[in-house]
């Protein structure tokens, strides 16, 4: 592909005229300036990763072990578990620049770094013949490395939440055709948190359609945007390369001291899905399909107990709310729904009762003045929410009823939304895979923007739950269930 006139025009822009552009990609909110700003905090970042881990392992040890030894080998074992721990960490690239604050290798070299500690441990303890305290091997450990991996994820929300404005990125050039290109700098728009920011495209193949990023030229231009970018990283659309073009790529970025990132052409599969299978030569990603029964075992019992346990947590809420909805309007405290749950089987959902109780027939007469996505009915200022209801759904107490329903394994406390009946018959076959899991209570629908979504992107993300969904994943979504309901966006 030959460079265009005005692509040689962008070519010669010095690093400071480059950092000092605002690149439009929709859906970011980069500031001139913005970019590159996480090379230089990456080091303080690393370094109070390792302060912390040091500190928080030396301070486990003094607790646990203080009243059983010396004060002398408390420090001694102190500084020495520290010391190895660290180590461990750091073995299982648990510093790394390149992934600081992004992913789960972190969390994996922590546990990983923690589990060779212990075996260490026993073995000192068992094989060596080594004196070692019970309370060190039982209570020490297990505590320390819950302190290290909250500790890390209070490191990460700030970096991510700066992020989120456009800082503490790494610049990135992209590589591919248009087909490619466009859906991957839509997923780094929608996903800053991790930090890659696209500055500027090598394309495969020439149009003459504008993009939302400057083109730099073709692959063959792609060592001299990088001297002029300073771009940090390379991602690679792999569907828009051959096998033969990825591996001259990968010399010709040799020695340039950027991280070289291959995009898969796969959509919306989570990492525990995928691993990697050696053959012939050839690296192949093996994907996981579908749920084993052990999972699905573990998530119904996890479900029901710990809806039970949640329920008689929510009866403090639920009581004296079913008593405000009952005198502060005529009907019944509790609402009843036929929704939709798993394999398409009708259920009954409860809800307490947030609207008139002619709200159902009043229906018809609102529908053109919908502020929902097409599909799902909304309105900001309804008519039919009694002033108490509205309180109830700015803070989704109205929901709670709904582990009734988690008891009674009809729903989970994550999946996608229940939907009517009605909504049920106008899904396309996407959309109606979110019926392959009981719905849930929340969802990451729900902690990504609730009734402000359009129905693409509520379907988008269920999906994404649907095929990815994991008890980790089910843990961190309740999580943020709490920021999301609190925060009260969303909710009308």
């Amino acid at each position: 592909m030959a460079v265009t006139v005005e692509q040689r025009e962008l070519l010669p822009l010095s690093p400071r005229a480059w950092r000092s552009r605002t690149w439009h990609v929709p859906g970011h909110r980069t500031t001139a300036g913005a970019v590159g700003l996480w090379r230089t905090w990456a080091p303080a970042y690393r370094l109070l990763a390792v302060a912390q881990d040091v500190l928080l392992t030396a301070a486990g040890v003094a607790v646990v072990c203080g009243p059983t030894l010396p004060a002398a080998a408390v420090v001694a074992v102190a500084a020495a578990t520290a010391a190895l721990l660290v180590g461990l960490i750091a073995l299982h690239h648990g510093y790394a620049g390149e992934t600081a604050a992004n992913g789960p290798r972190e969390f994996t070299a922590i546990f990983r770094g923690g589990t060779i500690l212990a075996g260490v441990a026993l073995a000192a303890a068992y094989v060596a013949d080594v004196a070692l305290p019970r309370p060190l091997l039982l209570g020490a450990l297990p505590l320390t490395l819950a302190a290290i991996a909250a500790g890390r994820a209070a490191q990460r929300s700030v970096v991510r939440r700066r992020r989120r404005h456009g800082r503490l990125m790494r610049p990135a050039l992209v590589v591919g055709g248009r087909e490619h290109v466009e859906p991957l700098l839509q997923a780094l728009a929608e996903g800053t948190e991790y930090g890659l920011e696209p500055i500027g495209i090598c394309t495969t193949a020439a149009d003459d359609a504008p993009w939302p990023l400057p083109v730099l030229g073709d692959i063959a231009c792609l060592r001299q945007a990088l001297t002029e970018s300073r771009a940090e990283v390379v991602i690679v659309a792999s569907a828009s390369v051959s096998a033969a073009e990825l591996r001259e790529l990968s010399w010709l970025l040799e020695g340039a001291g950027v991280q070289f990132i291959v995009a898969p052409n796969l959509l919306e599969v989570g990492m525990p899905r995928i691993s990697m299978q050696p053959t012939a030569g050839m690296a192949l990603l093996s994907v996981t399909i579908g749920a084993s029964r052990r999972r699905l075992a573990t998530k119904a019992v996890l479900d029901r107990v710990a809806g039970a346990l949640l329920l008689l947590a929510a009866s403090v809420v639920l009581v004296p709310a079913a008593l405000a909805v009952k005198v502060t309007s005529p009907g019944p405290a509790f609402y009843r729904q036929t929704r939709i749950g798993s394999d398409g089987q009708p259920f009954t959902m409860f809800k307490l009762r947030s609207m008139t109780t002619d709200a159902d027939t009043r229906l018809a007469d609102l529908v053109q003045h919908s502020d929902g996505n097409g599909t799902l009915f909304k309105m900001r200022q309804d008519p039919r929410v009694t002033p108490v209801g509205k309180f109830l759904r700015r803070y989704s107490v109205d929901e709670l009823p709904q582990l009734i329903n988690v008891v009674r394994g009809e729903m989970s406390l994550v999946g996608p939304r229940p939907p009517l009946p009605r909504e049920a018959e106008t899904y396309d076959a996407a959309a109606a895979r979110r019926l392959r899991v009981k719905p849930g209570l929340t969802g990451l629908w729900q902690v990504s923007g609730r009734s402000d979504l359009s129905w693409e992107q509520s379907v988008r993300l269920d999906l994404r739950y649907v095929d990815n969904w994991s008890v980790p994943m089910d843990l961190a979504i309740l999580g943020r269930t709490l920021g999301a309901v609190f925060g009260g966006k969303g909710a009308y």
